[in-house]
């Protein structure tokens, strides 16, 4: 079965439920040929592995806190706060807390 996203016009809620955030899964909200949003759910301890993805993105963190490994350096993303990436720099996120990201990618697809 197909995965359904949004449509344009269409309201997301981006919240996650619950007191803790793990309540909620991840998941892609929007996916055209150069976008791409998701809400990504990372409980406390866990870290994704260093990747690159092939588009400016930017990080929100909706909730908890995150430690971003990111151009050399080591920076905690508190809920309310969002930071920048160009294209293809390497970075990896730990979750300091239960945390919900939502993670908005301009991909440059040919």
């Amino acid at each position: 079965m197909a995965i359904t996203h949004a449509a344009p016009g269409e309201l997301i809620d981006i919240r996650t439920y619950g007191p803790h955030p793990q309540e909620t899964e991840s998941s892609t909200l929007i996916r055209e040929e150069h976008l791409e949003v998701f809400r990504f759910v990372l409980p406390a301890g866990k870290t994704t592995p260093e990747h690159t993805v092939p588009g400016a993105i930017t990080i929100q963190c909706l909730e908890g806190a995150v430690q971003l490994d990111a151009l050399g350096r080591q920076q905690v993303l508190r809920a309310g706060q969002l930071v920048y990436l160009a294209a293809e720099e390497p970075h990896t996120v730990t979750a300091l807390e239960d945390s919900a990201l939502l993670i908005t990618i301009l991909l440059k697809r040919v």
